[in-house]
Order: C-alpha cells, then structure tokens, then sequence
C-alpha cells in the first residue's frame, strides 16, 4: 500500500485522525485476505438453459413443468399474485414474505396450450409457458404485458452457487419505475441499475447509483395494465432497463427491455397485474402491511449532528418555540453517545437526559436516537459483553470475530439473520426507553465499515445464521439491515407494548414497511439534491415503503435561502419532514436564513400542522391498502402518457396535488394535470384537467392544488378536526376518507367516508355508514364556491 492510499483511508474517517485510518487499512487487508481463504474460486463454468419441456404435473394454482435441464413451479395464489421458480424454487424461506406464503388459487389450472406449451388462467391474468421455457404474462383480454425469454444459468464446474440472467420484454409504452430508492428516478431511464445497498461514503446526488435501499422490484406502467415484478433473490446483481419506442407510420414497434442478472440465489420472482393501487394492495397482502407511525412522528423533526450538549439542544426547541414555529421531535446523532459507542451516553454533555426528555415531551416534543448496528470490539463494553456472552457477532469461515472500523473505532456486527440475536439486540433498547427516547433512527445499517479498498462493507466471505440455514454476507448484505429494523422493531413491542414504535432507517430491503419508514441519506445540497428528494420519496412509495423523507436543506454545505426554502416547502408535504445537516454543515434552523425565510417557513410549519388529520389518514390507509402517502400523477390514471412522464409533481393521497419548486428563480411553473377541476388551495382559482396550466409560485409557497369535489381532514383554528371541502363541479359528486385519531396506541379505528354533493345552490357533505347517509362528524368547510 502506498502513501495515498494510507491518506484515502484517514479522509473517510475524518477527524477520527491517523491512528483509525491506520486501523482502516489494516482492516481492509483483513478483509481482502478473508475473501481469498472463505470464499473458493469460482473456476471454469458451464451454461445451463432449461431445453425443451418433458412432463407436467398440474396441481392447485398451477403446477409443475419438468424441463430437460430444469424444473419450473409455478403457482396463481388467491390473492391474484403469480409465483414461479426455477429448479423448483419454492416461494419459501423468503425475507419479503410476511409470514407464510398465501394459499393456490383452487380455480387456477394448468392446461396445454398451442405449440407444446401450457398455460394458466386466473381472474387477473392469464400466464403462458412456452414449450422451452419462455414465460408470458397477459391481461384477462390477452394483451401481453410481460416475456421471460428462457434464463440462462453458468454453473462452477467443480460445484458452487450458480449465477443467472434472465431477459424480459415489456411494451413498447412501458416506463419503468422502482427499484428501491434511486435518486436518478422516479422513472428510471436507460442504463444499469446495481443491487446491492450502498454507503457511497460521501453526499450524493441524481447520477450516482446504487446507494442505500435497492430493492428487485420495479413497477411497469403501460396503456394496458400497471405490474410489478419482483425477483426474490438477496444477492448482488444488476437491473440493466432500455424502454421501447412505439414505430411511426407503418414502421414496427420495439419493445422494452429488462436484464436481471444475479450472482447467486434462487431464479424466483412474483408478478402482480392491476391497476397502481390493486398492484401495491396485493403487495403488501405479500410483504406487510405498513407500521403505523405513531402522530407526532408526522409532524415537523429537528435533527443535526453536533448539537455538543444539552443546553444546545435546549436553545433550538426554545428558538422554534419562542417564534411559533411548530416542532415535533429532535434528533440525537451519534455525538450524544460516550465515544461514539451505541446504546451508551456522553455524561459530560448530556448529564441529565431523561430529565431534557421530559422537559421536551412537556413542550410536545420526543426525542429520537440514532442507533448504529456497529459495536465497539472492547471487552468491558457492557454492549460488547453481553453480545459476546451470546455468540451475537458476525464471525469469518474460520471461526474468528469479523472486526471493521466504523465512528467508535475497531468494531464488531451483530448478526440480524439469526432469531437469538435480533431478541438480544431488541432487548437493549430498554436502555434507550429509560434515556427518555420515543424513537429510533437506524444509520450504517447497509452495513458501513469504513475501508480503504472497494466497498465499505464486511467481508463477502463472512458467515450468516440466516435463520439456521447458514451462509455467508453475499447473501446476507442487503437483508441486514431490514433484519436490523426487525429486531429494533420487535424488542420495542415487548419493551412498550402500549406503544406503536416508531423506526426508520438509512438502508433495508423488500418488507422494509412491516417495521417502520426510511430515510433517504447524506443528499447533497444543491438543486440536483432537492430534485433528488423527490425522486426518492417517490420511488420507494411504488416498491411499498410509504413512509420517508429526505435531509431537509442537503447534508453538507450551506444552502442559499432561496434553496433552503424551496426544500423546506417540499418537506412539509412529504411523510418524513425533517431538517438535518452534518457536523460541518451549516445550520438548518429558519431562521438561521433571514426574517423573510423564516417568515414563509412559519407557513409551511403551520400548513403542515393543519394537514395533520390528513397526513394521520393516509398512514393508516397506507397501513390497510399499501398506498403510498406520496403518488405519482399517474397513480389514478396510469394510461395517461403525459402523466406517465411527468417527474416534479406528485399526489398527496387522492385530494391534494404538490408542484414543488425544483429551479432556483422560479417563480411560476408549469404543472400536467389530471383530469377533472383542480383549485388552487391559496387563491382558489380554477384549473381544468387534463393538460398542462401555468400557475404562480412567488417565493412564499409551492403550488398545492385540490380536486374539486375532494373532502379532507384538517386541524381548525383551535386544533379541533374539520372537514375541508371542495366544491364538486356542477353536476358532479365528490367524496373522501377520515380516519379518526385514537392516540399512539394499537387501536385502528373504522374508516369513515364522506360524500359532497350539489343540493340546489348549496353543497351538501353527508357520512356514509351501513346505515344509509348521516350528518357529518365534524365542522364542515366549504371551499371553492365562487369558482364552481
């Protein structure tokens, strides 16, 4: 290793200083040096493909095709979700699945089809298997949505896990979406997309890929159905999208592509055909229902790392206090540990923390804690000691600790794929209940050991539990931080059974929703950032986490007031509103930016907190339906192609349309509506749908328009609920949906729906029940008169 090499690895660490860069590198060669004796090399390969189709063997929702070289199982599942796996994989074990694999559709049979091959008809979809191996998805009309050509697997001669690629063809109109959390989204263009969760060890923006979340499940929109696809493999590997172009005048239509490549796990994958909302419905059905943040994680979060102390701390929530600015929680970095060491404190700086907690909490705010996975290889650690006292470490193939180097130094990683250790781990955040904290933020959970070479992350030869089955990180790495969530999540429910725990996390995989939201990273701060944000909220909404939100402001630097508004704006209507800066960064407070800022950033904060019964009904929605909160414009109207492209406005829920600012010195901009009448929730003006409308943006706000007809929950001038309506076209209905609040606790209250309607020259709002239609259960607002 030469000199720059050794002053790489001491600039990743940064202050941390020569002598951890010293133990940076030396880990990196440990690592190199446990890849080459843990992992055998892979040698001279053959190439598999499944031949021609042998035998069949039908049974309930599909059956069995034995090929010459291979065996496909496929199965409808009552659901309406299509399962299939090649040299018999089952849809079992599966970190996605929540709990046990739904039933076979009784009423889906295997059948011959033309040419030798065979098919299976569903309600929803109707899947054809050619006679060597090409898999076709169709609509019940018989519109091909989907065309698996035939996969090709490459096999160690000497024996090993094999590796595969698997072709597919979509629609020439088709867009892709998904993916996990990709800032160069939401539609995602052209190129290579890599899976496997990634620290890119610096702030990122739009052009950089992969990064923390990368989930193998994409959504496909076309004019003739919206699927999603998703191949249940943890491994590394590569999502290579080309779309289609539809042929001019008599010339032929290309279709779309997508290459899956994975270095290893089964070939499996689970199709969903519907509408947006049916397609994450049944997902969800399949991965879990969403956690349900508890309220006042929805409000307005304060975080930064290098408060120093508790009176720092104290002079922030009495500067938002003192100015009217709502705030809901403050964040605690890894500063506040002792050392740096999780699920300890720093006593020289926060002496009195349940005491702060408590003071905070009277003001209605929580506080929140970061929670690394990594754990200081020190013996007398108390965290070190009990984990050693149950074999709680990732160990190499050897049988010695896996040591990396992370903020408290040489550490060690619990290993989240194995039960004992998850309830071990869950089990210490009863430390963290009795500090005073209501939640919890995971970070470096991808997970992160600071390295001099390559990739910055444990040893790929690294040994796993896997729930007993065993093996090792290739598999493990992009799980483990989506068993992280699992365990924090499950130990908080013993801790406080009486609470809904409230986790989100930097990194995670499919399932990620059961156990909590996300956070989207170390953004940086710029215009690309900000443009980035969305591109990530709403990415992970489509692959069913509804529940994130970005660093408010970007992560490093000093964003100019101008662009610290604009974010600022675009984060009171995301789920996951929170400011947040690194050490060196400037500060994030409003009115660290001037009395203007500060002044329209007071109506942001106060814009949010009167949506709050409308934010607290799309989390439970989300929780029973997988809605994301955050929607592309095509959500109700996936045929429509302009919407289909559109990438800097969203829906929030069905009745609010956001068209943030993603331009410095704009002050209009255009917006592609859906169809139908939308106002301008500020002046009121009226908009008509579909097509493109140019609307006013000053400096003080982001176009939010409302569909007409639309009936929202919103926080009244004393903080009781009203119901905010507005005005149906003439001739026309409107209606929506109100969850009451029932506390932070488990109890998840019936849904209650609303409908507005024309009576003569006066809108009516009646509730619709079993029972026929009754009076509204609270104040009613009507809005949008003058222009209906």
């Amino acid at each position: 290793m030469d000199g720059r090499d050794l002053v790489r690895s001491v600039m990743v660490v940064g202050s941390t200083g020569a002598a951890q860069g010293l133990r940076t590198v030396r880990a990196a060669w440990r690592r190199r040096r446990a890849d080459a004796a843990g992992l055998p090399p892979r040698g001279a390969e053959r190439a598999r493909v499944p031949g021609p189709v042998q035998e069949v063997e039908p049974g309930p929702g599909g059956g069995l095709l034995r090929f010459s070289r291979t065996v496909l199982r496929i199965t409808v599942t009552v659901n309406g979700a299509v399962f299939w796996g090649w040299d018999g994989a089952e849809a079992e074990p599966s970190y996605a699945l929540a709990g046990r694999c739904p039933e076979p559709d009784p009423r889906a049979v295997l059948e011959p089809d033309k040419d030798g091959g065979w098919r299976v008809v569903a309600e929803r979809v109707t899947v054809v298997v050619s006679r060597h191996g090409a898999v076709e998805v169709l609509t019940p009309g018989g519109v091909t949505l989907r065309r698996d050509l035939p996969p090709r697997w490459w096999e160690p001669v000497e024996g090993g896990r094999a590796r595969w690629m698997q072709r597919s063809e979509v629609a020439a109109d088709a867009r892709f979406f998904g993916l996990g959390g990709r800032a160069s989204g939401p539609r995602l263009r052209d190129g290579t997309y890599r899976l496997w969760n990634t620290d890119p060890g610096r702030v990122f923006g739009p052009d950089d890929d992969p990064l923390y979340i990368t989930m193998p499940v994409q959504m496909v929109v076309a004019d003739a159905a919206t699927h999603l696809v998703f191949h249940d493999t943890s491994w590394d590997g590569t999502v290579t999208l080309r779309e289609g172009e539809e042929g001019a005048g008599s010339g032929h239509d290309r279709a779309g592509t997508c290459e899956v490549r994975m270095e290893g796990g089964p070939l499996r994958c689970w199709v969903m055909v519907g509408t947006p909302a049916r397609v994450l419905l049944t997902w969800a059905s399949l991965t879990g229902a969403p956690a349900l943040p508890p309220a006042w994680a929805l409000g307005h979060h304060h975080a930064r790392w290098g408060f120093g102390g508790e009176q720092e701390v104290r002079r922030i929530v009495s500067g938002y206090l003192e100015r009217g600015l709502p705030l809901d929680a403050v964040h605690l970095d890894i500063d506040h540990y002792d050392g740096h060491q999780v699920f300890t404190v720093d006593q020289d700086h926060f002496p009195k923390l349940p005491q702060l907690a408590d003071e905070l909490r009277r003001d209605g705010v929580r506080l929140v804690s970061i929670v690394d996975p990594a754990v200081k290889a020190d013996p007398g650690n108390a965290v070190y000691d009990s984990g050693s006292a149950v074999d709680a470490f990732v160990r190499d193939a050897s049988g010695r600790l896996v040591e990396g180097v992370v903020w408290p130094g040489a550490a060690v990683f619990p290993d989240f794929t194995d039960a004992r250790v998850r309830e071990w781990w869950g089990g210490l955040y009863e430390e963290r209940l009795a500090q005073g904290f209501a939640g919890f933020w995971h970070d470096m959970n991808e997970p992160t050991s600071f390295a001099a070479f390559g990739e910055s992350t444990l040893p790929r030869s690294a040994r796993h539990a896997l729930e007993g089955r065993g093996g090792d990180h290739r598999e493990a790495h992009n799980v483990y931080a989506l068993c992280m969530a699992r365990a924090g999540y499950e130990g908080l429910r013993e801790l406080a059974p009486q609470d809904r725990p409230f986790v989100f996390s930097r990194s995670g995989w499919a399932g990620l929703q059961r156990y909590g939201g996300a956070w989207s990273g170390d953004v940086a701060t710029g215009w690309p950032g900000l443009r980035a944000s969305l591109s990530l909220v709403l990415g992970l909404g489509l692959c069913g986490v509804p529940y994130s939100g970005p660093d408010v402001g970007g992560f490093d630097g000093s964003p100019s007031p101008e662009l610290y508004l604009r974010w600022f704006q675009l984060g009171a209507y995301l789920p996951l509103f929170r400011t947040h800066a690194s050490l060196r960064a400037g500060r994030r407070e409003p009115w660290e930016f001037g009395p203007e800022v500060l002044e329209h950033a007071r109506v942001a904060l106060l814009e949010r907190r009167r949506l709050l019964p409308y934010f607290l009904t799309l989390a439970h929605l989300a929780r029973r339906t997988g809605a994301p909160y955050v929607r592309p414009l095509w959500w109700g109207a996936p045929e429509d192609r302009a919407l289909r492209d559109c990438e800097d406005a969203f829906l929030l829920g069905d009745c609010l349309l956001v068209a943030p600012v993603l331009d410095p010195g704009a002050d209009r901009r255009a917006v592609q509506l859906p169809r139908g009448r939308w106002y301008d929730t500020v002046t009121e003006q009226v908009y008509e749908g579909p097509g493109q409308v140019l609307v006013d943006a000053p400096l003080s706000r982001i176009p939010v328009l409302a569909r007409a007809g639309a009936v929202l929950p919103v926080r009244g001038a004393e903080g009781e609920w009203e119901l905010e309506v507005w005005a149906p076209a003439r001739g026309r209905t409107g209606g929506g949906l109100v969850v009451p609040d029932a506390g932070d606790g488990w109890v998840e209250p019936e849904i209650e729906r609303y409908v507005a309607r024309w009576e003569g020259r006066q809108v009516v709002v009646e509730r619709e029940g079993d029972g026929g239609v009754g009076e509204p259960s609270y104040p009613v607002r009507v809005r949008g008169l003058a222009g209906a």
